[in-house]
Parts: structure tokens; sequence; C-alpha cells
């Protein structure tokens, strides 16, 4: 089966993005990209019942090339990601995670960029921008997003959600989960009072921290 570990992968993390509460019912998608070939979640499908051969695999033009169901209808999303080439440290882009998560969407109907309320902001990127309102699956949404993505690894899509790319699924997945989790702390602060937020250079300060952050 062609990318047979990409698509037991794409699986595996379509499951766990439903059961951490980041996407509801058929929302949000995923693909892992290995060489000139993407395997991403299919349109319409419930996670909990994905099989490895349910992910299409497609060529970075949009052609299908193995998989007999229909990639998601955000797949320009995805390819337009992987049209960078390289993020800003100069890592290659392997995988895109868009998530409907709660409070990063109630969070791009605020603001053009997430209040730097804490410094886990830092592992998206100097700030995080909250992309111009598209309709889903189009090419202006792509666009959109690749303007908020100018620098950076991750954004919120206006009245949409999220997106966050790596060079793994994990790495991937966890901005998208640390991404919620600032959104959710500054509404929790907000709704408490006027939250007191971190100097720009603090964050930049932390980007370049996070760069020899853990094991190797």
């Amino acid at each position: 089966m062609i990318l047979a570990e990409e698509r037991v992968a794409v699986c595996e993390y379509a499951r766990r993005m439903s059961a951490d509460g980041l996407v509801v019912g058929t929302s949000g998608n995923i693909s892992a990209r290995s060489g000139e070939l993407v395997a991403v979640t299919p349109t319409g499908v419930d996670y909990a019942c994905l099989r490895p051969q349910d992910i299409p695999v497609v060529a970075l033009d949009g052609s299908t090339v193995d998989g007999e169901l229909l990639p998601t209808s955000e797949l320009p999303m995805h390819l337009a990601v992987y049209g960078r080439a390289e993020d800003p440290d100069g890592a290659p882009v392997r995988a895109v995670v868009h998530t409907h998560s709660v409070h990063a969407t109630a969070v791009s109907t605020l603001v053009d960029e997430v209040p730097p309320v804490h410094y886990l902001l830092a592992v998206v990127g100097p700030s995080v921008r909250t992309a111009r309102y598209a309709t889903y699956g189009t090419t202006e949404l792509a666009e959109s997003m690749l303007a908020a993505l100018e620098g950076r690894r991750g954004c919120l899509l206006a009245n949409h959600g999220t997106i966050t790319y790596g060079d793994t699924l994990g790495s991937a997945y966890h901005r998208a989960e640390q991404l919620e989790w600032v959104c959710r702390l500054w509404l929790l602060a907000r709704s408490a009072g006027t939250p007191r937020l971190l100097p720009a250079a603090e964050i930049e300060h932390v980007v370049g921290k996070l760069r020899g952050y853990g094991q190797r």
C-alpha cells in the first residue's frame, strides 16, 4: 500500500483529534507528506471508522494517486502549505492539522492576532495571526491562510478554526493543541478582567529558546 505508515498515522491522529475535542463529527482534517505524495483524510467519513485503506493519497497537484474515497474539501489549504517547502527555521513541512477547536475559533471572531497572554504562543511563532474569512475549500481561503502563515507555523482562520504544520504529525498536532490552550486561557482571563499581556520581545525571545528545547 502506498504511504502505508502515513495512512496509519493520519487515521490515528484523526481519531485523537476527535477524542481531544478539537473537532466535532467529520469536521477538520489531517494530512502527512512523503516525497511528492500526500496522505489526507477523506471528506465526510466518521473518524472512528477510518481505516488506512480509506485514506486517499494525492499528488501535489491534487490528483488522486491511490484510494477510492474523495479527499477532504480543504485539500487546497493542505497543498498550499506544502507548497511553502520549509518552515521559518528551514525544517521540511511534512504534516498539516486543521481543527475547528472551540476556543481558538471563538478568538478568531474577536481579534486579528491572538493576544500574547502566555509564552507558549511561541510554539507557533512570534505572533499568531487570524486569516481573513473565505468560504471553506476555496483557493481564496488557501491564499488568505498563506498570508497569515508568513513566518509562522500556524494561524487562526476567521470564523472557521485553526491550521498548523510541522515536520511530523506529532509536531503539527502539538501546535494545534497549544494554540487551542492559549486561546482558551485568554478567553478565561478576559471573562474575569483585563489580562496582562507579554511584550512582543518576550515572545520573540521564547521563539529562540524553543529552538533548543527538548531531547536530541
